[in-house]
């Protein structure tokens, strides 16, 4: 197993404010990491230290194989970093920020020009490169920043909640672009608050929470630690619900519970296909009409609420950009 990014022990202080207390991170090349957590959980702090933005009060890590604080004109030069919050000028055209960054990485005029047009291309941003930024769309402006990102071509990208704002469609064609780079063999640390996010990108997740790692595994391990699969029945009559629960237990891996308010019962189960029919069967056999029937299965949602008592967007931090420029491979 080939490390790209490794840290140990990260901590972090403010005052009193503690945003890491000790956190250890493991990414394996070519993969992705989903870093998940509310405002404040320590996501951003995380992606600083690593990106050489901001250095830990104690522990270490390295990123390309190289350490974040004695190697970090190294470190630099093999990532990529989109902020929260777009870096590119408003005042330029996307071809012209495109060009500006490749200068910025020693690339010669020519060679600039070609890679600016190679990614506008690849981000679908080709009609509009010679436009102002000031009419670009969010969805297009974050593309844009994810080009400038990949520039220098790095091994390793973090994406600090590279979505935030966009619309579902603008999502979407983001995570298409990620999973596209991914399949190249780059390797990406994501941070998000989108509990569907981290589940649909995401080989590995760590869930954080005031500064400290409480979960970890894939999305399918998350889930399990909340249960399997339950089967939501809503009945026909209030009057048949006590009953229509003790019919069908024995299909059940676990108690079933009620919700007399919405004639509801939750029941537990394995192999929720199979139990679906038996249980439509049952309670048609002793005259006990069926509103609604459904399968739910566990999602990252219900996995941050067991773990943590809150949803993601409880818990707001300041998320405002470090002072100075945000680095990208080169930038710091």
């Amino acid at each position: 197993m080939t490390l790209a990014i490794k840290a140990s022990g990260l901590a972090k202080a403010y005052g009193e404010v503690v945003a890491l207390n000790g956190i250890d991170i493991e990414v394996e090349q070519g993969t992705v990491l989903g870093l998940l957590g509310p405002n404040g959980s320590g996501k951003t702090t995380t992606v600083r230290i690593l990106a050489t933005l901001l250095q830990a009060d104690s522990g270490s890590a390295s990123v390309g194989g190289f350490d974040v604080v004695t190697q970090p004109d190294e470190v630099r030069s093999v990532i990529g970093l989109t902020g929260q919050y777009a870096a590119v000028d408003e005042y330029l055209t996307g071809r012209e920020n495109l060009e500006l960054f490749g200068r910025l990485f020693h690339l010669s005029k020519f060679d600039a020009a070609k890679r600016a047009t190679e990614l506008l291309d690849r981000f679908d941003l080709s009609d509009a490169a010679d436009r102002g930024i000031k009419g670009y769309s969010g969805g297009m402006r974050r593309r844009l920043d994810l080009a400038a990102s990949l520039i220098g071509r790095p091994n390793v990208l973090f994406l600090d909640e590279p979505t935030t704002g966009l619309d579902p469609r603008s999502r979407q064609g983001m995570w298409s672009v990620i999973e596209n780079l991914v399949s190249e063999g780059t390797t990406v640390l994501l941070t998000t608050q989108y509990l569907e996010e981290a589940d649909q990108l995401a080989d590995r997740i760590v869930v954080l929470d005031h500064g400290t790692v409480i979960a970890k595994g894939t999305s399918n391990e998350l889930k399990s630690q909340v249960g399997g699969d339950r089967i939501e029945i809503v009945v026909e009559s209030s009057a048949d619900v006590a009953r229509a629960s003790e019919l069908i237990q024995e299909f059940g891996s676990a108690a079933a519970s009620i919700e007399d308010v919405t004639k509801t019962i939750l029941l537990p189960v394995a192999g929720g296909s199979t139990a679906i029919v038996n249980i439509v069967r049952k309670l048609d056999e002793n005259k006990i009409a069926i509103a609604d029937i459904a399968l739910r299965r566990p999602t990252l949602d219900d996995v941050f609420l067991s773990l943590t008592g809150h949803a993601t967007e409880d818990n707001e931090e300041s998320s405002a950009p470090a002072k100075g420029r945000r680095g990208r491979k080169g930038r710091s």
